[in-house]
């Protein structure tokens, strides 16, 4: 059975393969599978966005968001769904942003919606105020246990990534490496310290994002802390992320609230490289101490933690991301709910504004 999907990004991040967000990450691999499978994929993104199938653009993201900027987003993003709605027989909705109850219209299609955020950032009289037809999903089951118990909601599946792209062959050498978004949750400053407490360079990357509260983190947290043993190179495609993995001694995750999962650390295990990281939610469930790479609790034990990682077996690293982390295996678990909801669903019914 052919489908014809609607994917609705989160409407303030683009949709590109240099895109540091796990949401838009899945949204790319899904995307790609759908068309490879001769599916037709539609994506609700904004202007910009890199996608293999039809992409159906909102506004152009403006230099620093604000309210203001971030409700008209919004209305733009509700009108493209609902032209789209009504243009194509749509089969299923998949939502990715964690403001789909700010743009998505009550409808008789059926919607999932991949919870990709902590349950903090989901108000949950909007999950219970959806129609019988919407359906979520986390991408962990240490997320989905932070979730209250509702009867949409599906079990978890849980993100992979592109291991076979990521076997890549580059020497070690003498640094750690931490990325991703740039901002106050992820807790960067504690790598930057860890590293230079072990006397190891740090490279950092990842982007900044124009919110005020990101760029101020940056500016008061991150550039004090730079110097020629810490450098932070900005935003980087998949080929140097590879090839920085590959060669570091080990990455460092410091998040600070509970990751719902952790593409970076999947990634980076994919590429043989062991990962210390606070036991922040997911990553407690994805590094096995002592194995693939370290839990710690604070700064000083991440910097102890560094040269430990450095010994550990780097091809059982890629062994157990080749098991457990396959991106093969989350798009043919996506595939099979989405036949299901479908055959459950309405395809094609109309949208009422």
């Amino acid at each position: 059975m052919t489908l014809t999907v609607l994917s609705v990004a989160y409407a303030l991040a683009p949709v590109a393969p240099d895109t540091a967000g796990g949401a838009e990450q899945v949204l790319l691999e899904l995307d790609r599978a759908l068309v490879h499978a001769g599916h037709h994929s539609l994506v609700i993104a904004a202007a910009g966005s890199q996608i293999v199938g039809d992409l159906i653009a909102t506004s152009q993201l403006p230099p620093r968001f604000s309210d203001a900027a971030r409700r008209q987003i919004q209305r733009c993003q509700r009108l493209r769904i609902e032209e789209a709605l009504q243009r194509w027989e749509i089969d299923l909705v998949h939502a990715h942003g964690s403001d789909f109850a700010e743009h998505l219209p009550h409808c008789g299609v059926p919607t999932l919606v991949t919870l990709h955020m902590p349950t903090e950032n989901y108000p949950t009289e909007a999950m219970l105020a959806r129609g019988p037809e919407t359906y979520f999903n986390c991408v962990s089951a240490s997320q989905r246990r932070r979730f209250p118990r509702i009867a949409a909601m599906l079990p978890e599946i849980e993100n992979g990534v592109p291991v076979d792209e990521l076997q890549a062959r580059h020497a070690q050498r003498n640094f750690a490496v931490a990325l991703g978004r740039i901002c106050p949750e992820k807790g960067f400053h504690h790598a930057l310290d860890a590293a230079g407490r072990a006397q190891v360079p740090l490279l950092l990357a990842g982007h900044v994002f124009p919110y005020e509260y990101h760029q101020r983190y940056f500016d008061d947290e991150i550039r004090r802390r730079l110097s020629s043993q810490a450098r932070f190179l900005g935003a980087i495609g998949f080929a140097r992320k590879r090839r920085l993995l590959t060669a570091a001694r080990c990455l460092l995750v410091p998040s600070l609230v509970p990751e719902t999962s952790s593409l970076v650390a999947m990634e980076a295990l994919a590429c043989g490289t062991p990962v210390v990281a606070f036991p922040a939610g997911a990553l407690a469930e994805i590094i096995e101490p002592g194995v693939t790479g370290f839990l710690v609790d604070d700064t000083e034990q991440m910097a102890e933690a560094i040269p430990a990682a450095a010994r550990l077996d780097r091809e059982h690293c890629r062994a157990v991301a080749r098991r457990r982390f396959p991106v093969e295996r989350m798009v043919a678990r996506y595939f099979v709910l989405y036949h299901q909801l479908t055959r459950r669903g309405t395809p094609g019914q109309r949208c009422s504004a």
